[in-house]
């Protein structure tokens, strides 16, 4: 299996203007999903931002569920995340990494999510998917995510 999905769209923003928008108001404009949510019950997703950051979930009692830590943090070109879902063993996550560039007057917002081939065949999060179709699920998942922030932007 391919482990990794990587898409990529433009933004009408800045690098520095997309980052900020991807780590600090993340909790506005993420949409959840069913077949990749990270808890059983969507919360609110926010970073706690810097180096030694982490991108957590806070559900609608407070409880606070780790998604992933922050593995580089690059204002405003590079972001990378650990990621895990609730239902992954403690020990199981996978990685994410976003990226922004200019081109022209908007900003290139390319993201690979890798590591999906560590997910055990028959794992919930697999929805017994095969794996090209599970990897362009993933794909069309993270393309939501990229629009839905570029929607808010000015």
């Amino acid at each position: 299996m391919t482990s990794r999905v990587y898409v990529a769209l433009r933004v009408r923003a800045t690098p520095a203007r997309a980052f900020a928008a991807f780590t600090e108001e993340i909790g506005d404009w993420w949409q959840a999903s069913p077949l990749f949510e990270t808890t059983p019950r969507p919360g609110r997703l926010s970073f706690e931002t810097g180096p030694e950051g982490r991108l957590v979930e806070t559900r609608a009692g407070g409880k606070v569920f780790e998604i992933g830590r922050i593995r580089a943090w690059e204002p405003p070109h590079r972001l990378v995340f650990s990621w895990r879902q609730a239902s992954f063993p403690p020990d199981l996550q996978t990685e994410v990494e976003v990226r922004f560039e200019a081109v022209g007057h908007e900003t290139r917002v390319s993201i690979e999510h890798r590591g999906f081939d560590r997910i055990p065949a028959g794992h919930a999060a697999r929805h017994t998917f095969p794996d090209q179709v599970l990897l362009a699920r993933l794909g069309e998942y993270w393309q939501a995510q990229i629009r839905a922030m570029g929607s808010r932007l000015p």
